[in-house]
């Protein structure tokens, strides 16, 4: 299928939603699509100015790197950045004029997929499209944008990231009646083989074990904990891979701890390199989970990448006891799991991964092993597609209708 993919973020840019998307339009050019991502130029998270980077050398979290690189994807679908005329919701809603008026100038596409609800209001008349939502959205205006696009006659699906938000959304929208919501959880790549020419050489003691944390350090995202269990554990060494540069200095104020190390962001394509590095590695998240600046609070929904690529590279994890991952986590069978409030209960098993290296490669492979079988980017892609013809119309009756965790059809 000729596929647009309408993103209302920046690319590229630090925040996770970039990786998904590009992620998500790498999957589809696998799978044989015709797939453009209309996106936003990078943007300066310290000034909140969209530019296109080419001057700006005041914040690090803008980037001038070729998008493809930055992220690691295989397939160099094209991209085209659609600039808004200012962060308010008239803006948003030029710019998805501005999107509907390069579609329409070429040739015309059999769906339209996106996350981004004023270009997909712009164009539903276009062609079929899927709605992808990562949260119940309270930052639309006016309040019934998301209400009218769910409303009207060519929608698709709807693609949610757990089955908490397909509750919550079905709820929230009752009244609009059955609509096709499907359940797919956020994914990780098959590692390529490690190249240990390539592999990045990290601080601190050569002898010791690593315990590893990936992404943000947002609030919720239990970087106080990990902080914690350093303090716990003097003979191991800490590392902390992501953060904004605010959020990192934040931090390491806090740190009192000699054997943290702060990394500070990456490029995605980077990280792969680091995980094979740690013998144990950390998702603790607390029970109200923010993204950045405090902006929104999404812990009741969360599908967090970064889980799937601990258990993509078979890494022994140590992760929140939350309903939203058990849907995808099981406590001694493919992680531990601990409640997020009690940090004496996750020095315990910190303390017994540690000590048991049998348990640490069960955990690993069977981690893995649930990877490869559910949770690859192609996978959710031929999931989120199916049913779908060249024309975009569902066949709701032979597509899904079973019950799991991902890849599950229900109505809203």
């Amino acid at each position: 299928m000729r596929i647009a993919y309408l993103h209302g973020g920046s690319i590229p840019s630090f925040f996770a939603n970039g990786v998904h998307v590009m992620r998500m339009c790498d999957a589809f050019a696998a799978a044989g699509h015709d797939v453009t991502l209309y996106s936003m130029p990078s943007a300066c998270s310290t000034c909140s100015t969209c530019s296109t980077c080419s001057t700006c050398s005041t914040c690090s979290t803008c980037s001038t790197e070729d998008p493809y690189t930055y992220y690691g994807v295989r397939h160099h679908f094209p991209i085209r950045l659609v600039p808004a005329p200012d962060f308010t919701p008239d803006g948003y809603r030029h710019r998805a004029a501005d999107i509907r008026a390069l579609v329409t100038d070429g040739p015309p596409p059999d769906l339209v997929y996106g996350r981004d609800p004023y270009a997909l209001t712009a164009l539903a008349d276009l062609a079929p499209f899927v709605y992808e939502v990562h949260q119940l959205r309270q930052d639309l205006s006016p309040a019934g944008t998301e209400e009218e696009l769910l409303g009207m006659p060519r929608l698709a699906r709807v693609v949610v990231i757990t089955h908490a938000l397909a509750h919550d959304l079905a709820e929230k929208y009752e009244r609009l009646g059955t609509l096709p919501v499907l359940v797919a959880p956020d994914c990780a790549d098959p590692p390529d083989p490690a190249d240990p020419t390539n592999a990045p050489q990290l601080p601190g003691r050569p002898d010791v074990p690593r315990v590893g944390y990936v992404g943000h350090l947002y609030d919720g995202r239990g970087i106080g904990l990990v902080l914690d269990l350093a303090e716990r554990f003097p003979g191991v060494d800490f590392h902390l891979v992501g953060g904004t540069d605010e959020d990192r200095t934040r931090w390491e104020k806090a740190c009192r701890s000699p054997q943290v190390y702060f990394h500070g962001h990456l490029p995605p394509s980077e990280l792969p390199a680091h995980y094979p590095l740690f013998d144990v590695v950390l998702a603790p998240y607390e029970s109200k989970v923010y993204t950045w600046g405090r902006l929104d609070e999404t812990g009741r929904w969360a599908s967090p990448m970064k889980v799937f690529e601990y258990m993509s590279h078979g890494l022994p994890m140590i992760a929140s006891d939350l309903p939203v991952l058990r849907e995808v986590l099981q406590d001694r069978v493919n992680c531990l799991l601990r409640p997020p409030g009690d940090p004496a209960a996750w020095a315990e098993a910190l303390g017994e991964l540690l000590a048991d290296e049998a348990l640490r490669r069960r955990l690993g492979d069977e981690a893995r092993r649930q990877v490869l079988d559910r949770y690859t980017w192609r996978r959710r892609a031929e999931i989120v597609l199916a049913g779908l013809d060249r024309t975009g119309t569902v066949g709701r009756t032979s597509a899904f209708g079973r019950t799991g965790t991902e890849g599950s059809e229900r109505p809203a």
